[in-house]
């Protein structure tokens, strides 16, 4: 294959599976990084997306999708600070809007939107993580401000963005609790959070046990629709705040008024759409590396390997869920 070009998963028409083609390699412009990319993270938006069922990503066909990517650095553009060729780094830096994606062996990403890898990750591992962390911690930390002495109530806490907010909390000295079910309860003891079953529990009886009938600091919801409408009734009066990371349906705000309490929404796309705040994504992934070298936060990541000619394969195991953990593709060794 020339210097000049590069495999790329292309999506060609929404509704059809990702193909692999041979393009042009990007060259970085001002401002871009060149990344080789060693693996890319697979979220279910990616799946939204390709079946055009997405319109809030703004992606025109034909596109490369991946918002996750982990690689190395191999070329700086002018006007370009903060790494340098040879720099292992990792971020969410595509595959919406305009951005191209990480389902390539190489992308012209913006450097603001990217961080120096966690040392203690694998490539797989690290590329895991962008989308997830920076939404809990937009959640938590940003919307809720989340503190030691807290008591935090995680909705989905064996997810995507669940089990990186129930990590997150504890490293911030706050008690989590989560909610779950099956084989998902133990993994969620496993993170440090006592385990809710959620379809033998009503909320009256978890919030009675838990908070002794005071309601939750903080609830993260998750999962949308009725999830969110319990989180309005467990949360603390007066000083509680829910946040959502899928409030995008119609609710009635009235028991979270009766409560007194506030409620916040997480959309965790808006800096690659706009342009704003894509150095805050940058700070983020910095923070969240500290966290994970310091071992107080660990990705899940499949075990199965799929590759750039396996992507269809990569979504509909995610659509299935029949995965175990984050599924992620390595590009590129």
């Amino acid at each position: 294959m020339s210097s000049k070009t590069m495999r790329a998963t292309v999506l060609e028409t929404f509704g059809s599976p990702p193909v692999l083609r041979t393009i042009p390699r990007p060259i970085p412009g001002p401002d871009r990084v060149l990344v080789k990319v060693a693996a890319s993270g697979v979220n279910p938006l990616d799946i939204k997306i390709s079946d055009g069922a997405a319109a809030h990503a703004r992606v025109s066909v034909p596109a490369i999708l991946g918002i996750d990517v982990a690689g190395v650095v191999v070329d700086v553009a002018p006007g370009s600070s903060g790494f340098a060729v040879g720099d292992e780094v990792y971020g969410m830096i595509g595959g919406v809007g305009a951005e191209p994606g990480s389902l390539a062996e190489y992308v012209a990403a913006d450097p603001a939107l990217l961080a120096h890898k966690p040392r203690r990750l694998t490539m797989r591992e690290a590329a895991a993580l962008p989308l997830v962390a920076i939404t809990a911690w937009e959640a938590l930390i940003d919307r809720a401000g989340v503190a030691a002495g807290d008591l935090v109530l995680v909705h989905g806490g064996a997810g995507g963005v669940g089990h990186i907010a129930v990590q997150l909390a504890i490293a911030r000295g706050a008690t989590v609790y989560a909610t779950g079910s099956g084989r998902s309860l133990e993994l969620i003891r496993s993170l440090g959070a006592a385990p809710i079953d959620y379809t033998t529990t009503t909320v009256e009886q978890y919030v009675r046990t838990a908070t002794g009938g005071a309601g939750f600091d903080i609830v993260l919801d998750t999962m949308g629709g009725d999830t969110l409408d319990a989180s309005f009734g467990a949360v603390r009066r007066y000083t509680g705040r829910v946040v959502s990371i899928l409030g995008w349906g119609a609710h009635s705000l009235a028991p979270l008024s009766f409560r007194g309490a506030s409620y916040s929404g997480v959309f965790t796309l808006l800096p690659l759409l706009t342009g704003e705040g894509r150095a805050h994504h940058g700070e983020i992934l910095t923070a969240v590396a500290e966290l994970v070298d310091q071992g107080f936060i660990t990705p899940m990541v499949d075990p199965t390997s799929y590759t750039l000619t396996d992507v269809a394969q990569a979504h509909r195991a995610v659509t299935a869920g029949t995965r175990n953990g984050k599924v992620v593709i390595t590009v590129q060794n």
